[in-house]
């Protein structure tokens, strides 16, 4: 056996280091967020991989719960967009204001909320597309530009969207080039009786439990960073390409993804599912992703990253189902 060199140790050294603080931020939000240890997880990946995560589920599931959570124990500076038909893009980024001063009239940049290091953007398809676009510039490139002039958000920077599945009226449809800068899809499902029967007794009693900070935006920046040098074999690369190419249309892949999608995913689901991948190892405490962990995010990071067909619908074909036989084919 090779023994391992002074950087190889130090890096080993810090993914322990780095998986112990992120299971202890992983506790204190199940400790306060019931029966949802699958959403926790997928989206500190989500963190962990700098990325967006967007949280699907019906009312009274915990999403605005768990984004104030996380916030608290990570040590962040967090904001609330409620998101609503008559919001106007300047709402969230900010607006110029004329000034009076000792030399005259003069315009100030006065902030808007996606100034934060954990934006929470509730109910996002409530907005109408042009307020919606206005966090396509930060979420990718992670500054607004107003006037001409380029403003910084904080690092880090990510944006917890949520949405409602069952009341679409008076909804917009996220747009594709949004969709696809969110790293996850989370889906928020229901917890089991005996997690909700523990959210029985800790919500209503007389004190509830008031998280802690763990961490603060400094080690999440670093084990971020960490997350980028984690080692990626040469057989999960394959998977990842496999699985996201054999999920497009007209790449002669299957007859049958060509009948049943009517889009699939672009680049960004390989890179998202790179990354995922390694944050997953690291929260796990091991040393570098497995297929195991391409097949458990396949769903995820493909989801809100393609479409199925008329067919498909009318076949009462899913998603999930059709991710999940890909992802069995790949892995």
């Amino acid at each position: 056996m090779t023994p391992l060199s002074q950087t190889d140790e130090a890096i080993v050294a810090r993914v322990e280091a780095a998986s112990v603080a992120m299971r202890k931020v992983r506790d204190a939000a199940a400790s306060v967020v019931f029966g949802q240890d699958r959403v926790i997880e997928q989206t500190l990946v989500t963190l962990l991989g700098a990325g967006h995560a967007l949280l699907i589920g019906v009312p009274g599931l915990g999403k605005t719960r768990l984004v104030e959570t996380l916030a608290a124990v990570l040590g962040a500076d967090s904001k609330r967009i409620q998101f609503t038909p008559d919001l106007m893009p300047s709402d969230i980024i900010g607006s110029e204001v004329l000034e009076e001063t000792a030399g005259g009239r003069s315009f100030r940049f006065v902030k808007g909320p996606v100034f934060t290091q954990l934006l929470m953007a509730d109910e996002i398809n409530r907005a109408s597309p042009k307020t919606q676009s206005a966090l396509l510039q930060a979420m990718q490139e992670h500054h607004v530009t107003v006037a001409g002039t380029r403003y910084d958000v904080p690092s880090p920077f990510h944006v917890l969207a949520t949405q409602n599945p069952l009341e679409q009226e008076g909804t917009y449809p996220l747009p594709e080039a949004q969709l696809d800068r969110f790293l996850l899809q989370v889906d928020v499902g229901y917890p089991d009786q005996v997690a909700e029967r523990r959210m029985l007794y800790a919500t209503t009693g007389g004190e509830e439990t008031k998280p802690r900070a763990i961490l603060n935006p400094g080690d999440l920046l670093q084990h971020q960073r960490l997350v980028r040098q984690l080692p990626i074999g040469e057989k999960v690369v394959e998977a990842i390409l496999k699985l996201v190419r054999s999920a497009r249309p007209g790449e002669g892949s299957s007859s049958d993804v060509d009948r049943l999608v009517a889009w699939g995913p672009g680049p960004r689901a390989s890179q998202a599912l790179s990354l995922a991948v390694r944050a997953r190892a690291l929260l796990d405490g091991r040393f570098a992703p497995s297929i195991d962990d391409v097949v458990a995010l396949a769903e995820p990071a493909l989801k809100h990253r393609m479409a199925l067909s008329f067919a498909a619908r009318a076949d009462g074909v899913t998603l999930t189902d059709l991710i999940g036989k890909l992802a069995a084919a790949a892995g």
